[in-house]
């Protein structure tokens, strides 16, 4: 197989998960948001012609709703999203494969034809991104290691995507984007329709 996918997600601990979410929904219900989102990510990502890469950010679960057998499971490593995402490329490139893309797991509107999309782009590009409404991306592809890529970035913040492309462009790098999605982080990212898929109800709890 050339074609690998990392997928990094946060153990589903209620209380832990999705906190600006929770600042206005409550705990409970941004729990219950993020197992949905959790589910949509399996969901899509079986569907993906490649090796599959799964990375928890706090413990390894191979007693959860991930098979075993479709997934193979590591734990994230490093102080920072950058450095975490940086040593999961890097771990993966040094198996051989020839295109590797990391997702999230906080876009209800990412599909496994947008993830296939990313890996023709790779074809010609040197790296391919999803932006994300919110100024960072849901998706990154590379098909070699671009350390840069993950220095000197205010991760978190708008200015993720931005300060990416400039990284691109200072190091000489071919880039292509994929379709603008959001990334769920906080109530006003979900539209009406996001809102009745996640079923998504207002007020504390």
């Amino acid at each position: 197989m050339s074609k690998a996918l990392i997928i990094f997600i946060k153990n589903p601990v209620l209380g832990k998960v999705k906190t600006r979410l929770a600042a206005t929904v409550g705990d409970i219900t941004a729990f219950e948001v993020y197992k949905k989102l959790l589910n949509h990510t399996q969901k899509i990502t079986l569907l993906i012609d490649a090796d599959k890469f799964l990375f928890y950010a706090d413990f390894l679960n191979r007693e959860d709703e991930w098979p075993n057998d479709r997934f193979i499971k590591h734990l994230q490593k490093g102080n920072d999203l950058g450095e975490r995402m940086y040593n999961a490329f890097e771990n993966t490139f040094l198996n051989k494969y020839q295109k590797v893309i990391i997702i999230g797991s906080d876009c209800i509107d990412l599909s496994a034809s947008v993830i296939e999309d990313a890996y023709k782009l790779l074809n010609n590009s040197d790296v391919v991104i999803g932006p994300a409404k919110d100024g960072g991306y849901y998706l990154l592809g590379m098909k070699n290691p671009h350390p840069y890529l993950f220095r000197n970035v205010s991760w978190s913040t708008s200015e993720v995507l931005k300060q990416t492309l400039s990284i691109c462009r200072s190091q000489h790098l071919n880039y292509s984007l994929l379709p603008t999605l959001t990334d769920i982080d906080v109530e006003n990212d979900l539209s009406f329709e996001q809102k009745r898929l996640l079923q998504l109800k207002g007020g504390k709890q």
